[in-house]
């Protein structure tokens, strides 16, 4: 009783907040014919079903500059195939897809779900214990998952069965304003393979000397405390999914080097997503540290072109297993069980994000969304050195840090434990004890597991 309590109580307050936002609701973009051209705003329960029209396919994604644009070039590629075939995306906010499964599935009324949606691979293990039957199984249905890294596959692997098609990948990289580097007297070489200490090091001289912090974050965000504790292995749970927080010497490490970039000014803390993204494009902070599809934002400021170059993250200082290899995000798509036209759907996925070296040839140059579709990366495209990032083959780079991320077990119970210590986080960079927060952290995901 109390595990349900929990659950309904998350479920009203997620609803509240989606409903208290900005008041962007989601998006239709029609792409058949005029790819990337944005309707009038839709209310989240308009005309954002499973499409009824038999060559067409609804899906839910976010991020125009990433996944939908991947989706409007899929579906050109999928029309060489079948020249009738439109997409009709509908630009869904994460948050927003989530609180809609969840809506769906509470209610016993699936028709609300498109035909497609984008998953988050963290969530995928959770969205399916809690809601199996939003799912449909893709096993045995023709499309090549062998064709993908193994350890992207498994995230949407429950019991031996397939339900979700591998997208990007989001292996971290640390990226740098090279312009400002110089200024300070430093180049990316400098940053290459180094630890979190040299890091702060390195970020008060540039500081003192540009006025430019390095970094940025989300407030109340722990992206980059996960970012440090997968590279060096760790994670929020044990091996057997009970809670890893409290005395959790990683972690501890990963915060008080949090705390220190920014009570020394190298982080600067923001309100939301977009003021993030703001920072660097407009050159408030001299880089970024996050999943490489960060490159696609990076990369609408068309003004600093050959200003930015890419390297490996710090690691953490004293912790066994440290790396300089980390990863955050990526996804997958799946099939709702909502949808009529599964065959047209799993074809669909299977000539394009499973099937098409061409879509990630096409889609890599300007989105950055490095496929986990290994076909691909024996593509001379991947070598091509970035204009961008002043002739940098960065994809060579980026798929070499792939294969060096540590594993770790992030657990069902994911996103509570990251919510948990994001809340921690704010708490002690305001002055609140690390180790009374850790308790707290764990306890708030001892309950929601109903423990």
């Amino acid at each position: 009783m109390k595990k349900l309590l929990s659950y309904l109580l998350v479920l009203v307050m997620v609803t509240a907040l989606t409903a208290c936002s900005s008041g962007k609701g989601a998006k239709e973009t029609e792409t058949a014919g005029n790819a990337g051209s944005t309707k009038d705003e839709k209310t989240a329960d308009t005309d954002v079903t499973a499409s009824g029209d038999n060559n067409t396919l609804t899906v839910w994604c976010w991020d125009p500059a990433f996944n939908i644009y991947a989706m409007q070039e899929a579906e050109k590629v999928y029309q060489k195939t079948k020249p009738d075939f439109k997409l009709n995306i509908i630009e869904t906010p994460w948050d927003d897809v989530q609180t809609k499964l969840t809506t769906a599935a509470s209610s016993g009324d699936l028709s609300t779900l498109p035909d497609i949606f984008l998953m988050q691979d963290n969530a995928f293990q959770k969205n399916y214990a809690n809601f199996p039957e939003v799912f449909t199984d893709l096993t045995g249905k023709g499309i090549a998952f062998d064709s993908f890294a193994p350890a992207k596959v498994a995230y949407s692997v429950i019991d031996g069965k397939n339900y979700g098609v591998p997208f990007d990948n989001g292996t971290g990289i640390n990226c740098l304003r090279t312009d400002v580097l110089e200024q300070a007297g430093y180049t990316i070489d400098d940053f290459k393979d180094i630890t979190w200490d040299k890091y702060t090091e390195l970020g008060k001289d540039i500081l003192a000397k540009t006025k430019k912090p390095l970094l940025s974050v989300q407030a109340g965000s722990p992206d980059l405390i996960t970012e440090m504790l997968q590279s060096c292995g760790q994670s929020l749970f044990k091996e057997d999914g009970s809670p890893n927080i409290v005395g959790n010497q990683a972690l501890i490490e990963a915060i008080n080097v949090y705390t220190t970039l920014v009570k020394e000014g190298i982080l600067i803390e923001v309100n939301d997503w977009d003021q993030y993204i703001g920072t660097f494009t407009n050159g408030t902070v001299a880089g970024t540290i996050n999943g490489c599809w960060i490159l696609a934002s990076i990369q609408t400021a068309a003004d600093q072109s050959g200003k930015w170059a890419l390297t490996s993250v710090p690691k953490l200082n004293d912790i066994p297993g440290a790396t300089n290899y980390t990863n955050n995000g990526g996804s997958s798509w799946a099939i709702s069980s909502n949808c009529k036209k599964t065959d047209l759907a799993v074809d669909f996925l299977s000539k394009t994000f499973a099937g098409s070296v061409e879509l990630y040839e096409t889609i890599l140059p300007s989105s950055g969304a490095l496929a986990t579709y290994l076909p691909a990366g024996d593509s001379d495209v991947y070598a091509t050195p970035s204009e961008f990032f002043g002739g940098q083959k960065i994809y060579t780079d980026i798929t070499e840090f792939a294969g060096k991320v540590p594993s770790n077990n992030t657990g069902v119970y994911y996103y509570e434990a990251r919510d948990a210590v994001g809340t921690a986080i704010t708490n002690v960079v305001n002055g609140a004890d690390l180790e009374s927060e850790l308790k707290n952290a764990e306890d708030t995901v001892k309950f929601q597991m109903g423990q």
